[in-house]
């Protein structure tokens, strides 16, 4: 039986296809991401930024903090900037972007809020990672209503005061990636800390 060339040459090319396309989404799983700054941290109405210790509150502003804790209330707002680094080289397949982050955050651990992005991200192939800011609006006293004034605001400072730090936080997601070859989810959730790329 003769075998027409085209058909195997086809063939041929479909399967080097196949190893290609498979290869790229290998490296496209490796998108890693890092817990970056903290900023705009703000209890309530304050802005936290310029402040280092309890002392560095007037007593005005004491005073309006320790209301808010009697009143069973202490909201923060603040900006977590997530790295994402995509280590590809750069060609039109290793295009990136962050369909979807469906992303839980922790503080010393303890399970806090949820959320996503409200709009795609694109994360091209170079060396610099890109930052994802996500915003973040929470009452402490809903997690930490055991912990009293004076640790509600030391939380606070080591997160969003002048020496700001991400080192108490961890950020739980689920990426979608969108490709040139569709969209790509994780197999798993993967967890994002300050130290190092994951």
């Amino acid at each position: 039986m003769k075998i027409n060339k085209s058909i195997i040459l086809l063939v041929v090319l479909g399967i080097i296809t196949s190893c290609g396309v498979y290869n790229s989404l290998m490296n496209l799983s490796k998108l890693k991401f890092k817990l970056g700054s903290v900023n705009n941290f703000k209890i309530g109405n304050l802005l936290i930024t310029n402040k280092s210790k309890l002392s560095d509150f007037n007593t005005m502003e004491i005073l309006s903090l320790t209301s808010k804790v009697l009143s069973g209330h202490f909201p923060v707002k603040f900006t977590v900037n997530v790295l994402a680094q995509n280590p590809n080289k750069s060609s039109d397949i290793s295009d990136i972007s962050l369909e979807s982050f469906p992303w839980t955050l922790y503080i010393n651990n303890k399970k806090t809020i949820s959320g996503n992005i409200t709009k795609p991200v694109k994360v091209p192939a170079i060396n610099k990672p890109t930052m994802i800011p996500l915003e973040m609006s929470l009452d402490l006293v809903d997690f930490f209503k055991d912990d009293g004034v004076n640790n509600l605001i030391n939380l606070a400072l080591s997160l969003g005061g002048k020496n700001e730090s991400s080192s108490k936080l961890k950020i739980v997601a689920e990426p979608v990636l969108g490709t040139s070859l569709g969209n790509l989810s994780y197999p798993e959730p993967i967890t994002i800390i300050e130290k190092s790329f994951n």
